[in-house]
């Protein structure tokens, strides 16, 4: 019985071994047939990494060079200094040729007809205003527009063939997003740097009443302003405008106006020459603790006011100073910067839903917005 047992596993040993070398043979043959047939796996082609250089090739076109002439003003002579200057011979006192001074910033085409968008104080007391473009074309642009209250102006160029940026959805902008600039610092040509998004809607950080920035790490320095911050995918996302720095440069810290504030000035200056906007005529300040431990609260979101236009939108509504206004339209208001922009992004004649608090009980009223001054103290 054991010779039998053992005879049997001899056989199915090497029964085994047969079988593997059979299956051996067998790959080889067919990869040896693939190989005369060209039909090899081949290993796939490695990606080589572009960075954002796409997202650049498509914005550098449209982000253009501004270089802005001014005259500089002289010294009035005073009747007494011209009597003077007779007595003393000098009957032809020479008068000095005016001078011009040159300064240089950036703006980006958001329209092909030839409309640019730039900062008002890159233009602002321009005799003439040259752009250059991305290609080597010059012209001169004309001021279309302007609006200090965002730092934006708006010129407009004849030429043909002009390429216009892509706008962001801002609704997807992010902190943390990789952010890129593109503009013309210090008169050395076109320069691209690289940063994040830091924050979204930084206010009282300039002299512009409206403000809503974006702030980048992404180098920003003279010559840059009213030039691209785009996406990584090459949309514009705002129009660089300021930065924080004791030295006037580059000190990680940057702002930008969003595009879509900068798209609501452009479609408006086009359209009227200046910006509409809505105003209910009435000025305040946040309630700080201790405003809000002396009226007698342990805790309220609001604006006081402290101003109110007499015959305004806000005084014909009833609205009256010391009123603390929590709602606009439903919105929830927290600073003076919140009345503001509500307030601006409306047109005369809308109606507005206000709600607050008026010696410790709650009112609702009605405004008609009316039309905001084009000069005028900061006020909603």
């Amino acid at each position: 019985m054991k010779n039998k047992t053992a005879l049997f596993s001899y056989f199915l040993n090497w029964g085994l071994v047969g079988l593997f070398l059979s299956l051996l043979f067998l790959f080889f043959q067919g990869y040896i047939q693939l190989s005369f047939q060209g039909q090899t796996p081949k290993p796939e082609p490695r990606q080589t990494y572009t960075g954002f250089s796409q997202a650049v090739e498509r914005t550098a076109p449209t982000v253009v060079s501004i270089q802005v002439a001014r005259l500089i003003k002289l010294p009035v002579l005073s009747a007494n200094e011209l009597i003077l200057r007779k007595l003393l011979g000098q009957d032809s006192p020479h008068i000095p040729s005016p001078k011009t001074s040159i300064s240089s910033g950036s703006g980006v085409i958001l329209d092909a007809r030839g409309y640019i968008t730039t900062n008002y104080h890159v233009v602002k007391g321009a005799e003439s205003i040259q752009v250059s473009l991305n290609d080597g074309r010059k012209t001169i642009a004309s001021l279309v527009g302007e609006d200090p209250e965002t730092d934006l102006a708006i010129l407009k160029i004849d030429l043909d063939n002009l390429p216009q940026a892509s706008i962001a959805d801002m609704n997807t902008v992010k902190i943390g997003d990789i952010a890129l600039t593109i503009g013309y610092p210090f008169k050395i040509g076109q320069t691209v740097t690289q940063g994040i998004i830091s924050a979204t809607g930084r206010t009282q950080v300039s002299a512009n009443t409206y403000e809503n920035f974006l702030q980048t790490d992404a180098a920003i320095n003279p010559g840059n302003s009213g030039g691209a911050l785009i996406n990584s995918r090459g949309e514009i996302i705002g129009i660089n405008s300021l930065i924080f720095s004791e030295t006037g440069s580059f000190n990680g810290i940057g702002f930008a106006i969003p595009i879509d504030l900068a798209i609501g000035v452009l479609k408006q200056i086009i359209e009227h020459g200046y910006v509409v906007r809505g105003w209910l005529g009435v000025g305040g300040q946040a309630l700080t603790p201790s405003i809000i431990y002396k009226l007698g609260f342990r805790d309220i979101n609001g604006i006081l006011l402290t101003e109110v236009d007499e015959y305004g939108p806000g005084d014909q509504a009833g609205l009256k100073p010391g009123d603390i206004i929590t709602h606009l339209n439903g919105l929830p208001i927290e600073t003076a910067q919140d009345i503001l922009n509500i307030v601006a992004a409306g047109q005369p004649g809308d109606t507005f839903i206000i709600e607050g608090l008026r010696q410790r009980e709650n009112f609702k009223l009605e405004a008609i917005l009316g039309q905001r001054p084009m000069v005028g103290p900061e006020k909603s």
